[in-house]
């Protein structure tokens, strides 16, 4: 994926709702509720990051940690700091609800 900003992620899966829960050291935290079987974590994840930043799901990659709660993701089109506004106001939703 060219032209792509990568971010960590700390991911838990299995969780009673899905959304973007703030910062957790120098990445985001995101909450799943897909368990983390057969890819379905990953692709939910996918699906947030993808809805959270305006983007298609085909620029969001898991490029790293597909095994793991520690996943470094790699976003298409958008600058670093686009990247953590939106996740920004994405988190400040997800704790209104």
């Amino acid at each position: 994926m060219s032209g792509s900003a990568r971010i960590t992620l700390r991911v838990a899966p299995g969780a009673a709702a899905t959304g973007v829960v703030g910062r957790h050291g120098d990445a985001w935290k995101v909450r799943v509720a897909q368990p983390a079987e057969s890819g379905r974590a990953n692709a939910a994840v996918v699906k947030l990051l993808a809805e959270a930043l305006s983007v298609s799901r085909d620029d969001v990659e898991v490029v790293a940690g597909q095994g793991s709660r520690d996943k470094i993701v790699a976003v298409a089109g958008l600058a670093p700091d686009d990247i953590d506004a939106a996740l920004t106001r994405a988190s400040t939703r997800s704790a209104k609800q």
